[in-house]
């Protein structure tokens, strides 16, 4: 079952990553599309893709030190989605066709990258819920924070609607913030998943096995 559950998060990831190099690819194609122009796309093909190989590189760095241990799908799958969510919201033009798609983007993309750091660090040593449950809760908020620095430097500083844009701001804040306490919530609610055993240390297996024969 959890050779399933673990190829099912598989391709979720591996298909999450191929969406995302063509939805950035279209962008970068048709920069004078309506939908894409003044939206920092060159920025969003440079940012996007290093945060979506943000967890292999971990984890092949963890190998490198000796860390065995499965590849982790589902925070990768976790990871990547929010940056899909928001290039196909550009394709499809809806960050302007439909009104409420901003903040459900807000919300609903800092509940997927909480729900993401939520699945690393039930990989980790136990937690009590609660300090889970603020962990997710705080890495969230500080993406949130660091996406709307990053976006009035690309926006806001070239256009005059700073009251506006400020209530935008501070909500988008909000939302984000909302999104990464109930991944934080629902984190902190979850069983912990069963790792694998890690593998024996050679040096002491052959000491083990070299025991009897000396004493012999």
């Amino acid at each position: 079952m959890e050779l399933v559950h673990r190829a099912s998060w598989r391709t979720i990831a591996i298909f999450l990553k191929a969406a995302l190099a063509v939805l950035l690819a279209l962008a970068l194609a048709f920069p004078e599309w309506d939908r894409f122009a003044d939206k920092a796309m060159g920025a969003r093909a440079v940012a996007y893709p290093l945060a979506a190989l943000l967890v292999p590189a971990i984890w092949l760095v963890r190998r490198r030190l000796g860390r065995r241990g499965p590849f982790p799908w589902d925070v990768d799958a976790l990871l990547t989605a929010p940056f899909v969510i928001d290039v196909a919201g550009n394709a499809l033009d809806l960050y302007d066709a439909v009104s409420w798609f901003d903040d459900a983007c807000h919300f609903g993309n800092w509940a997927l990258l909480g729900a993401a750091a939520g699945a690393a660090l039930l990989r980790g040593p136990a937690l009590p819920p609660w300090v889970t449950a603020l962990l997710v809760t705080g890495i969230g908020a500080t993406t949130a924070i660091t996406w709307e620095i990053a976006e009035y430097g690309a926006f806001i500083l070239d256009t005059p609607e700073s009251v506006g844009i400020y209530r935008d701001t501070l909500g988008d804040e909000a939302l984000g913030l909302l999104g990464a306490a109930t991944a934080g919530i629902l984190t902190a609610l979850r069983p912990r998943p069963a790792l694998p055993a890690p593998a024996p240390d050679p040096l002491t297996t052959s000491a083990r096995e070299q025991t009897p024969a000396q004493a012999t």
